[in-house]
């Protein structure tokens, strides 16, 4: 591979040579009479206007001939649209990226390049395609390419952004282990247990008055994160206070991640922060900071404390950060803040937005809501409360949740990868650091894998059970990516979304407000979510 970094090197010199000396050239015989008439006059050298130009063209010629030998070995990069110098295919971007893309790929294929300022990008379409890069190829394009809002905001290394190596191993394995095995799901099922009860209490109050979804289910995700991590949650005064500014500090971050910046396209301009994002984030991460100063120190103070025999009480009850701080894992402070940050993100906002996305849907198509009600009475017994480990029995809800998934990725273009190394995927050159998209929305919706892709189809996934297959082996269904980098933490949405929106079904009837119509529009992002908020009102059964 690095042979060939050389000849895209060499060749992008030749080329560049050549360029200049063929406007060299064109000045000399057009803008340069003179220097003919100097070269001639009073001279009794052989040399003429016709040889100069004669050597020039053998110059050339062996130049072209040069090029030609090094680059014949070298696949071209990509096809892409035309863009503009210096700034490449900037100015023709539009604001949904997802569609657009999708539009291109129509035109220039299923892998295609633009030139975003000095950034390459490569968008992959196509499922054959992300099988070759995520599975064939997934070792060189294990590493991200961080936005300079995502490294602002990892505390020197997550494991979100944090390129592929000994570290990001160690701190994936430790969140896996510690929080998201089935061991340790299954010892925090009391928290979630707890808190979904809590949320049916909060709605009960409200039943009858229109409630934000998206805003409801935030908190509650929220809650179970906390409880999970540290063994705390936010109290009824608490809710109205902390948890619509965690939600609205949890939404700019992911905004300023997936936001356009000049940093990230022009290198050589980001320590002028022109547009204050690196700045903004740092601010944002001194929120959490403060946060996880107090509840690091609290529970480090606890430790010393109680002592071994505390410890030995607890056994294997200890929450996440208990876990985090155990000497055994030999994280520094920094480490322990960004695996709680990771957590904190991750498990929030993708999460509720699903869920929002997903009740929407059943509003627009009651006939299906009916039939997920349907299916909880026999299931679960209507004067019974939905239980969790009434989840697997829970079909139909299950494919519902699919089709939700496929119609609306929350993360409709993954979380860039970045080859570590320049590559070859499907006869074209993938250069070294360039941005690596997969568009998994138009994936979902590619109506040579998908029957009728546009509607919402929960049944499709009922007659192939295997088409609904999420977990990085379908490349038609990526919803959590796939390889090396997937989701660490696909089984606690799984949980999460099922128990919270079986609950939410089994216990009230649904309707939006009179003289409303449901908005199914979308805003586009790192994660896309509804451009208006779903409003529903809930009337206990």
């Amino acid at each position: 591979m690095a042979s060939t970094s050389f000849e895209l090197d060499l060749s992008n010199m030749i080329s560049n040579f050549l360029s200049e000396l063929s406007r060299f050239i064109f000045v000399s015989w057009t803008s340069w009479p003179w220097w003919w008439d100097g070269l001639t006059k009073n001279s009794t050298s052989r040399v003429t206007p016709t040889l100069v130009a004669a050597a020039l063209l053998a110059i050339l010629l062996y130049a072209w001939l040069i090029k030609k030998t090094f680059t014949s070995s070298v696949p071209p990069l990509p096809p892409g649209p035309p863009g503009l110098p210096l700034l490449g295919n900037l100015p023709f971007l539009e604001h949904d990226l997802h569609r657009y893309f999708a539009k291109l790929s129509e035109i220039y294929g299923p892998i295609l390049k633009l030139q975003l300022g000095r950034k390459v990008c490569v968008v992959i379409s196509s499922p054959s395609l992300a099988k070759q890069v995520l599975k064939d190829h997934d070792a060189f394009f294990s590493n991200r390419d961080p936005t300079v809002a995502a490294i602002a905001s990892t505390y020197g290394g997550d494991i979100a952004w944090s390129p592929n190596g000994p570290e990001w191993r160690k701190l994936r394995k430790i969140l896996i282990q510690e929080m998201m095995s089935r061991t340790s799901l299954d010892a925090s099922h009391t928290f979630r247990r707890q808190e979904v009860q809590k949320m049916v209490k909060e709605v009960y109050a409200k039943a009858g008055t229109p409630i934000n979804i998206g805003e409801q289910m935030f908190l509650t995700i929220l809650n179970v994160i906390m409880r999970m991590t540290w063994g705390g949650s936010l109290n009824e005064e608490d809710t109205i206070r902390v948890g619509i500014q965690f939600r609205q500090v949890v939404d700019e971050f992911v905004y300023l991640w997936g936001a356009p910046n000049i940093s990230d396209l022009f290198p050589a301009l980001a320590r002028f922060d022109l547009q204050g994002v690196e700045s903004k984030t740092k601010k944002l991460l001194s929120w959490f900071d403060r946060m996880f100063e107090s509840l690091i120190e609290s529970r480090t103070k606890d430790h010393q404390a109680g002592g071994e025999n505390k410890e030995e009480e607890k056994g294997s009850n200890k929450d996440f950060l208990e876990n985090l701080l155990d000497d055994k894992t030999s994280l520094s402070l920094n480490q322990v803040k960004a695996l709680l940050l990771d957590t904190f993100l991750g498990g929030t906002h993708t999460t509720s937005t699903t869920i929002e996305w997903l009740m929407a849907e059943l509003l627009q198509h009651p006939e299906i809501m009916r039939k997920a009600c349907k299916e909880l009475q026999e299931v679960v017994g209507k004067d019974n409360i939905v239980e969790e480990f009434h989840i697997s029995k829970l079909h139909y809800l299950d494919a519902i949740l699919k089709e939700t998934l496929r119609l609306h990725p929350a993360l409709p273009l993954l979380v860039p990868r970045s080859p570590c190394t320049t590559q070859t995927i499907s006869e074209y050159t993938i250069p070294k650091g360039s941005r690596v998209l997969f568009n998994v929305w138009a994936m979902q919706r590619d109506p040579e894998a998908w029957d009728n892709p546009l509607e919402f189809q929960p049944e499709r996934f009922m007659r192939n059970a295997g088409k609904g297959e999420y977990k990085g082996n379908n490349y038609n269904f990526l919803p959590f990516g796939s390889g090396r980098r997937i989701c660490p933490g696909i089984s606690l949405a799984e949980k999460m979304i099922l128990y919270v929106v079986s609950t939410l079904l089994h216990s009230f009837e649904w309707n939006i407000p009179h003289g409303t119509t449901l908005d199914l529009s979308e805003e586009f992002g790192l994660v896309t979510k509804m451009q208006e908020p779903l409003i529903a009102i809930p009337i206990a059964k």
